[in-house]
């Protein structure tokens, strides 16, 4: 048997937040087992990446980073751990290709770790994906600002579109039990934010209790006192219902933000893409929040180049996002995806048409963003206090109407500020993206 606890284990994860919060357990079952974590790479005797695979891009982000940290070996680096969603789809394909590698699981394996790797260290490569039992675990080695935190309360995905490889990689939807997520919000310390993520969040609880228990799990959480206030990120259109609508606008700690990915506008598109959605269903929708929760910010992803798109139609699309003038969006390019029924599908559409389509969109969402911005210049602002941003000399935060890490900033003057506290910001300037301001009291 091996003394892991003298042993430093250093990790890297990539691609989502939900990925970031299976990482985060993973550290804690390290920890748990009284073994050191390192945030020095070059320190590090046992070196995880836990991967993302859901497009071609991040399947190569993921190897080219394997390969990066098989650079250190020769010094402290003994064994590279493979983790997640790349071995969970492609093991037979990486295994025996990326010999970097000295030990794979998958994303429900965990558990087995340190099985995997004693079993390494005997053999020299091990290899435990789909061998885990996917057993719900609450510990946490928090990786983010402590004033704020992700929850995974389910995993999977059963909405089978048509360009996704989610459900061959994860499986279908399943959620996790309400009162272990609570128990594991409650250890999760004093939270300005807790950001609830899923797939879909709005299908939370069918599975499980025969009906959609989103808003009675945001209740709980919200009764809890280390919980300052709850996001919803990922909610499916078709999902929201007249319930959650009024729990968004009644309950004083939910955020008045809704992330709710449309990936297209027009009809015909999405029906090639498996979605339930309709142009004119969507923009009834975003009126109906507009009505009933004053000063909700939407956000969405959409997808550009799906095969057999028009010029047209990704021009209604611009013409979608001037109507809808949604608060934050991203746009991507079609990725085809081997595995998928998109990838088989007649009329493609060339890479460099793709490219350009997204630099359309985003021009359009930029002047549309631009007006937003605009609209707070000389008010006054709630903000909470992310930090300080070195690159800006100054403090950073958000507005209710940004996420972190995928809107914009509130970068703001005062004498001082505390990381996780919220303040009075009064705007003088804007970007597209950013507001710029300071608190009341303080003097340039």
């Amino acid at each position: 048997m091996i003394d892991f606890t003298q042993k430093k284990f250093g990790l890297i994860s990539l691609g989502c937040d939900k990925n970031r919060v299976d990482a985060e357990k993973l550290l804690s079952r390290i920890e748990e087992r009284g073994c050191t974590i390192t945030n020095d790479i070059d320190q590090a005797n046992v070196l995880i990446v836990n991967t993302c695979s859901f497009l071609e891009a991040s399947r190569r982000e993921a190897i080219e980073t394997i390969i990066d940290c098989a650079a250190n070996r020769g010094g402290n680096l003994e064994k590279i751990v493979v983790t997640g969603c790349l071995p969970q789809k492609f093991i037979d394909e990486v295994y025996p290709a990326l010999t970097e590698a000295d030990v794979f699981l998958g994303t429900y394996d965990y558990e087995l770790f340190f099985e995997a790797l004693e079993k390494a260290y005997a053999d020299g490569r091990s290899n435990m994906t789909g061998m885990g039992k996917d057993a719900f675990y609450g510990g946490r080695v928090v990786t983010t600002p402590l004033h704020y935190a992700y929850l995974k309360i389910a995993d999977g995905c059963s909405n089978c579109c048509t360009y996704c490889l989610i459900p061959k990689i994860r499986g279908s939807y399943f959620s996790y039990p309400m009162e272990k997520l609570v128990e594991e919000a409650e250890g999760l310390g004093e939270l300005s934010e807790l950001i609830l993520v899923a797939q879909d969040v709005t299908r939370y609880g069918i599975d499980l209790y025969g009906k959609k228990s989103l808003c009675e799990l945001v209740r709980r959480l919200t009764a809890l006192e280390n919980i300052a206030s709850v996001r919803l990120l990922y909610c499916y259109p078709e999902m929201i219902d007249d319930e959650l609508i009024a729990e968004v606008r009644d309950n004083p700690k939910v955020v008045k933000y809704l992330d709710i990915p449309f990936q297209h506008s027009e009809d015909r598109v999405l029906k090639l893409m498996n979605r339930r959605g309709t142009r004119a269903g969507y923009l009834a929708l975003i009126e109906k929040l507009r009505n009933n929760i004053p000063g909700i910010a939407i956000r969405s992803t959409f997808i550009c180049g799906f095969p057999t798109e028009t010029e047209e139609e990704s021009a209604a699309l611009g013409s979608f996002l001037k109507q809808a003038k949604l608060d934050n969006c991203g746009f991507f390019a079609y990725s085809r995806e081997k595995g998928t029924f998109a990838y088989s599908m007649k009329g493609q559409v060339p890479a460099a048409e793709k490219r350009r389509r997204v630099k359309n969109m985003y021009a359009i969402q930029r002047g549309i963003s631009l007006e937003k911005m605009r609209s707070y210049a000389g008010k006054k602002l709630r903000v909470l206090c992310d930090g300080i941003s070195e690159e800006n000399g100054c403090f950073t935060g958000r507005a209710y109407f940004s996420a972190p890490d995928i809107d914009g900033e509130v970068l703001f003057n005062a004498y001082e500020a505390e990381q996780g506290k919220f303040y009075d910001i009064y705007i003088e300037d804007f970007d597209e993206y950013n507001l710029y301001g300071r608190t009341e009291d303080f003097e340039r």
